[in-house]
């Protein structure tokens, strides 16, 4: 078997929104640094990147038009014949040895898998988020947990109004749950699924059993970037602020405690959090809105342990990985990946956020054993170096394609 190969990676985004568009363009980089020949496959948009041979489909609207204009585009962005068609002139026209799907719903749909299974190439998909198995990505329902559709019961979805908080987005939601279910989405066009974390490969075995080829990525992290500055000031929560991320449960937790706390970013719910700290006399917690580069990195030097109080099951959150660069131990949720990188008491602590004096507690026993938490923090920073190097991420990636190609 030949040592380089060709690779078309495959992603909603051409562009950074978030985590999983960091994931999709690394990937890109680590292949291409090692002597590889990458093209991508994305949608149209004006802030798209310039990285890289890009084969581009037309960014769906749903949302705009007549009744009968939106059913029609909603049909598409279920199951795309036309994103299929460009699929398949990419594929002949790149000649890809393996195909590597990330997130492909609504934007590209499905389809886009089908074409590489006509053209007999091999699929990996890594799955950064829950939408394989749950309708509205997140197993989680607004409220709480919720595994409702599993077993394929996407109703669920409709009568909880849980995608969007919408129950137009709901019955779209459930409605290309049933159709990617009846077309066997899953078990035909897919070689292998990818996920950083175990909890996710477990959770999908859960849902789907255990026959279907399956292995671990971890994401690649360069952490040789940042330089580590071990103790700090405060208990730092940076990211999106949005209900499923705990802020809330965050303010007041901290509202019964002295520990100084900085909430770092902005989302929808901001005005809400700020406005609770105030009701609550929470003085001790202070909102910076967003920051970014330079600024935030100062915040995070001085902080003494980062907080990441998600109410949802998250993957490999990347605050993670950047509060470990700079030798910060996390106080993380017991949700998803969280307890997997933050480990057994050895590179921060776990709590339930669900439990007010529980987190109240473990915020000050962060801030208050200093010499520990410096421990914490370069245990950390030897595990974010040692695990998740460009070698390390690109030996485990080559392995699977090879296994898909064998």
């Amino acid at each position: 078997m030949k040592n380089k190969f060709k690779i078309l990676l495959v992603h909603k985004f051409h562009r950074l929104t978030g985590g999983a568009d960091v994931f999709y363009f690394e990937v890109g980089r680590v292949l291409k640094e090692h002597g590889h020949e990458v093209a991508y496959f994305s949608t149209e948009h004006d802030e798209n990147s310039s990285e890289g041979r890009l084969f581009t489909v037309e960014n769906p609207d749903y949302s705009v038009g007549s009744v009968i204009a939106k059913l029609s585009a909603f049909s598409k962005v279920v199951y795309s014949k036309k994103n299929k068609e460009l699929m398949l002139r990419a594929i002949e026209e790149f000649e890809p040895d393996v195909i590597h799907a990330f997130a492909v719903h609504v934007h590209l749909t499905p389809s886009v898998l089908e074409a590489a299974k006509i053209k007999c190439v091999p699929v990996v998909m890594s799955c950064n988020d829950y939408k394989h198995i749950c309708p509205n990505y997140k197993l989680y329902d607004g409220n709480e947990i919720c595994e409702s559709c599993k077993g394929g019961k996407f109703y669920n979805a409709i009568l909880k109004s849980c995608c969007h908080s919408s129950l137009s987005y709901s019955l779209a939601s459930s409605i290309e749950a049933y159709t990617h279910e009846r077309k066997k989405i899953y078990s035909k066009y897919i070689n292998k699924y990818l996920f950083a974390s175990e909890f996710m490969l477990n959770k999908t075995k859960d849902f789907w059993g255990g026959d279907f080829e399956a292995g671990i990525l971890k994401n690649p992290f360069d952490a040789t970037k940042y330089h580590p500055k071990y103790g700090g000031e405060y208990g730092l929560y940076f990211g999106r602020i949005i209900g499923e991320k705990g802020v809330k449960e965050l303010v007041l937790a901290a509202s019964t405690i002295e520990v100084p706390i900085k909430i770092v970013g902005d989302g929808p719910d901001l005005e809400a959090a700020r406005r609770l700290a105030a009701d609550i006399g929470a003085d001790n917690v202070e909102f910076t809105g967003a920051l970014w580069g330079e600024e935030l990195d100062m915040i995070l030097m001085r902080a003494a342990f980062v907080i990441v109080p998600s109410l949802w099951h998250e993957n490999f959150p990347y605050v993670i990985f950047q509060a470990f660069a700079f030798g910060k131990p996390v106080l993380g949720s017991n949700r998803g990946g969280i307890p997997e990188l933050v480990g057994n008491n050895s590179r921060g602590l776990i709590f339930d956020p669900n439990d007010q004096s529980e987190f109240s507690k473990k915020l000050v026993e962060m801030f208050s054993q200093v010499p520990r938490v410096i421990e914490m923090g370069k245990s950390a920073r030897d595990y974010v170096v040692r695990e998740f190097a460009d070698e390390v991420f690109y030996s485990t990636l080559i392995e699977h394609y090879r296994s898909v190609l064998d």
